[in-house]
């Protein structure tokens, strides 16, 4: 799972604990069915409901209601609201209840999966299905239909609009003058950092006041060590978080903040600031996701260069079970439609957003999607194109540290991870704590 910055990450909503008396409502809502809108006339507008923090879905939907989706807009004209993403899991819960709910609409993680409130009531259509019956599969690329599938055990449940590879951004500029070369393992990757410490410039900036940019960094190490499926081993009670290989991956990154690898203060440095330092040329490398590009592209923001900045994956761990290959990445907050209310007129919008989404995204905003560019973008800038391709190209992903965990389980992982970092909590601790909270939410 997302400012600025932040907010253009493709955030991810954390479903968090709702008024029982709510979900009651909500599970006695009777079902709209996979074909709630029978007669293909029971949306009277294509409803749309996005969060109020990050506009690009419905900037871009509204381009495409003048230009490519006209035609559907003009049989089911857009119609746009928003709603803070701290409200999204309350607001979409009572929408449902009243039987309220968008065409198209931003909702929770643990909603939209099968066990979910709108999962198991079957409140949201299946866009795998959908689209095969459009004839729009194929504009789904495949690496991104695997993560959302991933993200929503199994439910092709929210489409990739904004469907981010994460990696290091790095200063070429600097890497240059103090000798160093991308690193490729992590043992290269710890040495460049020591060098470049040593020499007076941060080595690597995190947005450490928000605990996910740290947490991934845990839970890449363990992807990297232990395998693509070791965080599905651990929801399935295969492994556990306080198994030594596991402990072993929070102990390595809560290193590198007892060596000052992260600079001062990174326990309470904002995502605004983390990404000030990296251009401004103050850090050398940064890891966050694709969604960066938009402040990269902004000379604004980019004092250091666009073409001063390199992208490379997450390095590999010598003798670990992934590799480099295998790019961790997230499709953004679960953007539903709701299967009550689709119908022809909503399915031609979908086929139309499939088909001109990637394309007009890229070439509007300047963001990589996980739609397939069906028209020629002109001018792309080299770094963006570089990070298109490799979306384009990859067929194996993994899921982010947090991604398959209950509400509790993820607040206490970001939480307490400055603990980690700082020594307040030793990495046994760390990992027992979540460990138990795992449990306790089976």
């Amino acid at each position: 799972m997302t400012p600025t910055a932040t907010r253009r990450r493709g955030w991810v909503v954390r479903s968090a604990a709702v008024g029982a008396a709510a979900t009651l409502v909500l599970a006695g809502c009777a079902p709209g069915g996979e074909d709630g809108g029978e007669d293909g006339d029971s949306a009277t507008a294509f409803s749309l409901l996005t969060p109020a923090e990050n506009a690009i879905i419905r900037n871009e939907l509204t381009a495409l209601s003048s230009g490519a989706c006209q035609t559907q807009n003009t049989a089911l004209p857009l119609s746009s609201e928003t709603v803070a993403q701290s409200d999204v899991v309350q607001k979409v819960t009572l929408l449902a209840s009243q039987k309220a709910l968008p065409v198209m609409f931003v909702a929770g993680t643990a909603q939209v999966r099968p066990d979910g409130d709108l999962g198991k009531n079957k409140l949201t259509v299946d866009y795998e299905t959908k689209l095969k019956e459009l004839g729009h599969w194929d504009d789904i690329l495949p690496a991104a239909a695997a993560t959302v599938k991933s993200a929503y055990g199994g439910n092709m449940a929210s489409l990739p609009f904004q469907y981010n590879i994460e990696g290091i951004f790095y200063n070429k500029t600097l890497f240059a003058q103090h000798g160093v070369t991308p690193p490729t393992t992590w043992d290269e990757f710890v040495a460049v950092a020591e060098k470049l410490k040593a020499a007076g410039v941060v080595p690597i900036t995190q947005a450490g006041a928000q605990g996910w940019p740290i947490t991934r960094l845990i839970g890449n190490y363990i992807f990297r060590s232990v395998g693509p499926d070791a965080m599905t081993k651990v929801q399935n009670g295969q492994a556990k978080l306080t198994d030594p290989e596991y402990v072993a991956a929070a102990r390595t990154i809560a290193d590198l903040g007892r060596a000052g690898l992260f600079g001062e203060g990174v326990t309470s440095r904002a995502a605004d600031a983390a990404n000030a330092q990296f251009l401004n040329g103050q850090a050398a490398m940064t890891y966050t996701g694709s969604y960066f590009l938009a402040n990269l592209n902004d000379p604004a923001q980019n004092k250091v260069g666009v073409s001063n900045v390199g992208f490379i994956p997450f390095p590999g761990v010598d003798g670990g079970k992934g590799n480099s290959g295998q790019w961790p990445a997230n499709a953004g907050a679960a953007t539903a439609t709701s299967a009550a209310a689709y119908g022809p007129k909503v399915g031609d919008w979908l086929g139309c957003i499939a088909e001109n989404y990637g394309s007009s995204v890229l070439k509007n905003q300047g963001v990589i999607s996980g739609f397939r560019l069906n028209q020629p973008v002109d001018a792309i800038p080299p770094l963006t194109a570089e990070l298109q391709a490799i979306v384009s190209k990859t067929t194996e992903t993994v899921l982010w540290f947090e991604a398959l965990w209950d509400a509790k389980t993820t607040a206490d992982a970001q939480k307490n991870v400055a603990l980690l970092l700082t020594g307040q909590q030793s990495p046994e601790q760390y990992m027992a704590m979540l460990q138990a909270d795992l449990e306790k939410a089976r």
